[in-house]
């Protein structure tokens, strides 16, 4: 068992970015920032899951 909010951040990546945000959006949770290019050269978008979580999904290249 884990506390709520145990990391702060958990990357993940798909070759899907739009798609894989279209689906999590779809289930209800807070979106951070939706799909965005990033100055540092990475697209990404950023979620928080129900325990308070930040998830960055990054767009594979």
């Amino acid at each position: 068992m884990m506390a709520k909010g145990t990391y702060a951040v958990i990357l993940l990546a798909t070759a899907d970015l739009d798609g894989t945000f279209e689906r999590v959006q779809a289930g209800g949770i807070e979106v951070v920032q939706e799909p965005t290019e990033q100055p540092y050269g990475v697209r990404d978008c950023a979620v928080r899951d129900p325990a308070g979580d930040l998830i960055r999904i990054q767009e594979l290249r």
